[in-house]
């Protein structure tokens, strides 16, 4: 896509269009009900129905011009109808970001594997709260990073170069205070003992001192896991780890997920402090 055939395209897309394109390109991937909560959302709606027709129209004239495209795989099966159907970033969609913001990387969009769709959206599930919470009044956020955004390279103790990867990184306020965050989205597929490898990692990075010498402190790794048989298991892991401080990471479960970002969950109530 040239720069001429950008500029023939675009105004035919509204701000909403580009934001819808932009979300998907910064989380990769977004089910309808996600993309309602960011772009169509109660204030710009009388109601949830009318939402959802709007939304469904928007991603069908994108998808048309091959901006968007769609899964096979829908979350929840048939029954969760339009809500439930997987959106990312189309070929056309791609290269016209791409010329807008001067990248000269492509990307390839491929049809994903199932453990990664689900890692993912669960991910963008979590950036998606955060945004709510700012767009409600609820905090403040300052700051949002995605993968690989998000990510941080340091030298490993033995003067080779190590990353960091978590999920999202996070600052949240509320009023004079910050909250820092590193976010990781465990989906119960990883022996607990890859966890505390990552734990470790961020152990090591915590020890440079780099992050602190830019932000001032150092994150909370919350590791945030679907239910409360894994929070257990992987509480336990991190309590018995040898060398692995406890008071850098919490895990909580999905469910206290806002609460937790909100400051309403109290330390004491969640696992791994």
């Amino acid at each position: 896509m040239t720069r001429e055939s950008v500029a023939d395209l675009l105004p035919h897309l509204s701000e909403r269009d580009l934001a819808v394109l932009r979300s998907l390109s910064e989380l990769r991937l977004l089910t309808t009900a996600l993309l309602r909560r960011l772009h169509f959302t109660p204030e710009r709606h009388a109601t949830e129905a009318a939402a959802a027709v709007a939304a469904m129209r928007v991603l069908s004239r994108l998808k048309a011009r091959g901006l968007v495209a769609r899964l096979r795989r829908r979350i929840g099966g048939v029954r969760a109808g339009s809500s439930g159907i997987v959106w990312q970033l189309g070929a056309t969609g791609e290269r016209l970001l791409r010329v807008l913001h001067g990248e000269p990387k492509r990307r390839r969009f491929v049809e994903p594997s199932a453990v990664f769709v689900e890692h993912t959206l669960a991910v963008a599930t979590a950036a998606v709260c955060v945004r709510e919470l700012d767009r409600q009044g609820v905090v403040e956020l300052v700051t949002l990073e995605t993968e690989p955004a998000c990510w941080r390279a340091f030298l490993a103790p033995h003067g080779a170069r190590s990353w960091l990867k978590p999920d999202l990184f996070v600052i949240t306020a509320n009023g004079e205070f910050e909250d820092h965050w590193f976010i990781e989205v465990d989906r119960a597929t990883e022996h607990p003992g890859t966890v505390l490898r990552k734990a470790s990692v961020y152990q090591r990075y915590a020890a440079t001192g780099a992050h602190q010498a830019t932000y001032g402190v150092f994150p909370v790794v919350l590791w945030v896991v679907p239910c409360e048989q894994r929070q257990e298991v992987i509480a336990a892991a991190l309590k018995d780890a040898k060398g692995v401080p406890r008071d850098l990471f919490r895990v909580i479960t999905e469910e206290k997920f806002r609460d937790t970002i909100t400051g309403k969950s109290s330390n004491e109530a969640d696992s791994g402090t």
